[in-house]
């Protein structure tokens, strides 16, 4: 640990400048002199004297009017949002120091902390009670997808109950008024999730709403402010009659005030940057909040606004440097052409090790920055590969006989996708959209043909295929509409040639078969089975069995073993490469000849019959294998290319688990297949199929504060080369970089990284962003047992009282658990007021929990036992959701009188036509409309697949005798609804569902009732930087057909109906009972 000492005080906001045009990325800055420490999340004490703030993932204390900050709270975990109790005697705050964000509380005067909360989802710790009995906080754990809920639970522990859970609605940053009689909340938007986003679309606008009720009887729901603006965390004026929050509405974010009984004004007049996590003292008189990565207060009696010098003191618990060891976790293996080595990356670095036996990998490079796309050389002394240093990818070569790396490319593109020459003289690679040659000895370079590779991190490093006479490349490129074929190019120069005509926008890999006579190429598209295609380069020519008894009497000397003769070369016209003839040609390896006229036509498919990922060949061209997922497993298939086996041609399985599969190669004698399992280096035999992993440890030291640098440049790059507006959305990236690099300096652990890394992409004010931390070690899992608790029995009587039994989950799968009863025991622990029940479930996950139920009211009341089988809380969403849809449908056919069918699309991901396929039977094709609900649809990719059943509509009538006449698609196979629609919509419709909403309305299928989209709808990606952390890549723009993008605007509806807040509590859904009606109303009209 260091001793640091960092100080701000008043400085100007380091909101992005505009730009009005499109900027040529600058080189990522290397490590700035001056670090920035960043202080967040401030909690103001209640007399205002002291505020507790977050810096390097520890919490700090410092007087309010500024100077010298003391470390309070120091832990390796990320501590956040610390809160004081109303008495000033303890701190609330959240940490993940027990695998997932939970809260904790540390009593000031001993410091002793404890943990609160326990359940496996994350907690968002909303304030205290102002009597200090409660703490409030929000929480997707019990809702459906990632909708919130507001939850409170006692500060001296116990089970927290529902304040505000109004079904598959978001509902979040609460705070309870003096007497906790009303709760202030947010609700609908992202704004929970999306804090650090500057700007807003629909997805982000919020409402205030104030909540009324102790839970003896449903909640009573009040709007304050409605939407229009992104509006967060509430807070009550001391004497209770208005509320404080955080608003855009007037274009930056302010502090506002809204009497309850009058209208909202601003407080503040920033103009730039962001005010997040506000908190008030307890008389009211002052706020503290965050602003420009630095504390500031407002003083409500006066308006003034200042930031709070502060010099932080202390040793930081942030992460230095971490030695690991690894054994796994490895990506990109590559063999070496003589087998006895393999490569592969470990934490962004290059490491080689031996193949038979393993053991200490060799570190190859020891820079901070990234490293991929490997490739031997074909001596398999010297490595190539691309390198991340000084802001852009760069080919570097290896000597491993000589331990010397060596600068192969210089350009203004990043360079990637190396891949070495038959004679290894040579390397070809991908620069921008150009494919390049360079010599290995010159270094001089030649441009090959140009195209659209795409850009890091999206480059394929299977897209570039040498012929084996190294007189050809084959690679691969989009084109037309996107989509992606294969070409060649002579490598002494000249035209590259297109050689396939695909009309598929999804490709990997390509490989040239060992004779030289034709490619191989995985092709597909996002929904269909992916499949292998061969173009085979000259006409095709069977080669016969016959041939290899004819070939055993070639040489007839007594005793000698005939020598296998090579494929004599064919004499081929000098026009016949272009022209074709009737003739055909035997492949020769040692001159690879291509007749293109023709070629088109010589395009085949291999019957594989598996969805498949990626291909690859053995060295001798006769065995292919491919990767495919078959029913969640991902596995490995080999097929014979061999046309003289006798076996037949079948994709057999050989290596199958849960684990994913990558990297598979061929081992050089073609009798082994190696490939990475779940980041293991791995390989199986083909004729035993027997798999064994190699035991092989990578060490290196991980320098935190070396490291991070790296991970910003490469956030900031991947953004910089692939974000969709050339034009930044007009703020100047070059810009952010500058202003954010002295607060990555100042960066003291990953996770402070990461948060700034998130306010940074929040810049650019778009969708389908955000950063992600590498997958972890995840939060004790919490088992669920399909119940509801009623609150007010719990909260007043220390009473686990049954008011839901969760159709579809544990305990109503058991049977014999009734609403009204009272739960006493669980696994024979007797249940009270003081007692969380969600640690009781710990580790339960899957197994017997037996359930001891009393159904009088007295506590000598019969008790009966029930055991039930524990589910994971992903289960209960489905089983929650799943109740949901049976209540719209029964609300649907009450309404219509039966005359009506509903479908709710979930989202558009992978199984969205399938579910609606299902969600279309017969019951709802005898009906004479559908309600096609894509409310809160999180969209995916398959909206014109919906689209596609739902336009359809019949032109052939078949009948069999002696049955009545029926639409001729389903009978002929085809889906096809062929009856009136209405669409439903809401602010939470995003992305694929936007897209399915202007579909929708563009083709004129109906009308669309609800509220408008979210305005949230791009094409993405993401990237992985040297740490594992993510970074969101919206890299391809939606538009209308007149090319007005559909991101930031939102889908408009023909019927505006807006949906109360509270609603599942009464039994009603209104969006949907207008949607009936309209829909009742265009069938009533159609029979007129």
């Amino acid at each position: 640990m260091s001793r640091i000492a960092v100080t701000t005080v008043a400085l100007a906001a380091l909101a992005a400048g505009r730009s009005a045009s499109a900027q040529a990325p600058s080189t990522p800055l290397r490590p700035v002199a001056e670090a920035r420490a960043s202080f967040a999340e401030p909690g103001i004490s209640p007399d205002a004297r002291e505020i507790a703030f977050v810096s390097a993932g520890d919490i700090w204390t410092v007087p309010t009017a500024g100077g010298e900050a003391r470390l309070l709270v120091a832990h390796a975990a990320n501590e956040s949002h610390p809160l004081y109790s109303p008495d000033g005697a303890r701190l609330a705050f959240v940490s993940n120091r027990a695998g997932g964000n939970d809260i904790w509380i540390l009593t000031l005067s001993t410091g002793a902390v404890r943990r609160l909360t326990f359940d496996d989802g994350n907690e968002s710790l909303d304030g205290w009670s102002r009597d200090g009995r409660w703490i409030y906080f929000s929480s997707t754990a019990h809702d459906i997808s990632s909708m919130n809920d507001v939850y409170r639970v006692r500060a001296e522990g116990g089970t927290p109950m529902p304040v505000a859970a109004d079904r598959f609605a978001s509902e979040f940053m609460s705070a309870p008024n003096a007497d906790g009689s009303i709760t202030a909340i947010v609700a609908r938007g992202f704004g929970l999730s999306q804090w650090w986003r500057k700007g807003r679309s629909h997805l982000d606008e919020s409402e205030l709403w104030l909540v009324r009720g102790d839970g003896s009887k449903p909640p009573a729901y009040e709007q304050v402010m409605p939407r229009g603006a992104r509006q967060l965390w509430p807070m009550w004026s001391a004497d209770g009659t208005s509320l404080y929050f955080v608003s855009d509405r007037n274009g930056s974010q302010n502090l506002w005030q809204k009497p309850l009984a009058g209208d909202a004004r601003a407080l503040t007049r920033f103009t730039t940057g962001r005010v997040l996590w506000p908190s008030m003292s307890g008389d009211g008189n002052t706020i503290a909040f965050e602003r420009d990565f630095a504390i500031w207060t407002f003083d409500v009696r006066s308006g003034a606004a200042r930031p709070v010098p502060i010099a932080r003191r202390g040793a930081v618990s942030g992460d230095a440097v971490q030695h690991l060891n690894l054994q796994t976790g490895f990506s990109e293996l590559t063999v070496s052409p003589d087998g006895r080595k393999v490569a592969f990356l470990a934490h962004g670095d290059v490491f080689v090790a031996g193949s038979s036996d393993g053991g200490d990998a060799l570190r190859v490079t020891a820079s901070t920055a990234a490293e991929t796309h490997l490739d031997w050389a074909p001596d398999s002394r010297r490595l190539v590969y691309a390198a991340n240093r000084g802001g852009r990818w760069r080919l570097y070569t290896y000597d491993l006989t000589l331990s010397r790396e060596a600068a192969l490319t210089d350009g203004g593109e990043s360079d990637l996708a190396p891949r070495f020459s038959p004679d290894g003289k040579q390397v070809a690679y991908i620069h921008g959209n150009e494919l390049r040659v360079v010599s290995v000895e010159s270094k001089t370079t030649r441009t090959m043909a140009k195209g659209i590779f795409g850009r890091a991190p999206m480059v394929s490093n299977g897209a570039i295929a040498w012929s084996p006479d190294g007189r050809w490349i084959a690679f691969l490129t989009a084109g037309t509409k996107m989509f992606v074929n294969a070409w060649v190019v002579s490598s002494s120069g000249g035209e590259a040639k297109q050689v396939s005509w695909l009309s598929n926008t999804r490709a990997n890999s390509i490989s040239w078969s060992a004779d030289g006579g034709y490619l191989l190429l995985d092709t597909g598209m996002r929904v269909e089975a992916g499949q292998v295609a061969r173009v085979d380069l000259l006409p095709y020519t069977p080669r016969f069995r016959e041939e290899q008894l004819e070939a055993l009497f070639r040489d007839e000397t007594p005793g000698r073993i005939a020598t296998p003769v090579a494929p004599a070369p064919v004499a081929v016209r000098a026009d016949s490469a272009m022209r074709g003839d009737s003739v055909s040609y035997r492949p020769d390896p040692r001159n690879v000849r291509i007749v293109f006229e023709g070629i088109r036509g010589r395009l085949s498919f291999l019957p594989l019959g598996v969805d498949v990922g990626v291909q690859t060949m053995s060295r001798d061209g006769k065995q292919l294998a491919v990767t495919a997922v078959v029913a969640n497993q991902p596995t490995i298939y080999t097929y014979s290319l061999d046309d003289l086996s006798s076996e037949p041609a079948v994709a057999r399985p050989l290596v199958s688990s849960g684990s994913a599969k990558g990297s598979v190669q061929f081992s050089p004698d073609g009798k082994s297949l190696w490939y990475l399992d779940g980041g293991r280096v791995t390989s199986v035999a083909l004729d035993t199929r027997a798999s064994k992993p190699l035991t092989v440890r990578a060490e290196l030291d991980v320098d935190f504060h070396r490291e991070k640098w790296d991970v910003f440049h490469q956030a900031w790059e991947f953004l910089a080369d692939n974000f969709y507006d050339p034009n930044f959305h007009g703020f100047d990236w070059n810009g952010v970089q500058t202003s954010y690099a002295p607060l990555i300096a100042g960066a003291g652990t990953a996770d402070e990284l990461r948060r700034l890394l998130s306010l940074m992409v929040g810049e650019l004010d778009a969708s389908h962003m955000g950063i992600s931390a590498p997958p972890t070690a995840q939060s004790t899992p919490t088992g669920r047992i399909g119940l509801e608790f009623d609150r007010y029995a719990y909260e007043q009587r220390g009473e686990f009282r049954i008011s839901a039994v969760i159709p579809g989950a544990a305990a109503d799968l058991a049977g014999n658990v009734r609403v009204g009863d009272r739960l006493v025991e669980l696994d024979a622990a007797p249940l009270g007021a003081g007692v969380n029940l969600d640690s009781l479930l710990a580790f339960k996950v899957g197994r017997r929990v037996t359930l001891t139920l009393a159904s009088g009211e007295s506590a000598a009341s019969r008790r009966r036992t029930v055991a039930v089988s524990a589910r994971n809380g992903a289960l209960e969403k489905v089983a929650l959701y799943r109740s949901w849809i049976e209540e719209r449908r029964a609300i649907v056919a009450k309404a219509s009188n039966g005359t009506l069918g509903y479908a709710h699309i979930f989202d558009m991901g992978a199984n969205a036509l399938a579910n609606l396929n299902t969600d279309l039977d017969d019951d709802n094709q005898l009906r004479g409309g559908l309600v096609v609900d894509v409310r809160n649809n999180n969209g995916g990719f398959m909206n014109g697949h919906v689209l596609d059943v739902l336009q359809r509509t019949s032109y052939v009538t078949m009948q069999r005798r002696d049955a009545p006449p029926v639409p001729g698609r389903p009978v002929l196979g085809q889906r096809s609804l062929d009856m009136p629609t209405i669409a439903l919509t809401s602010q939470q419709t995003l992305s694929d569902g936007e897209n399915f909403t202007e579909g929708y309305r563009t083709l004129g299928l109906g009308k669309v009732v609800g509220e408008p989209t979210a305005g949230w709808d791009v094409y993405t990606s993401a990237g992985t930087m040297v740490d594992g952390t993510t970074v969101r890549l919206p890299f391809m723009t939606n538009a209308q057909r007149d090319l007005v993008p559909l991101e930031r605007h939102s889908r408009p509806v023909d019927i505006a109906v807006d949906r109360p807040m509270g609603e599942s509590y009464t039994g009603r859904d209104t969006q949907l009972e207008r949607a009936v009606a309209e829909l009742l109303k265009t069938l009533a009209n159609s029979r007129r």
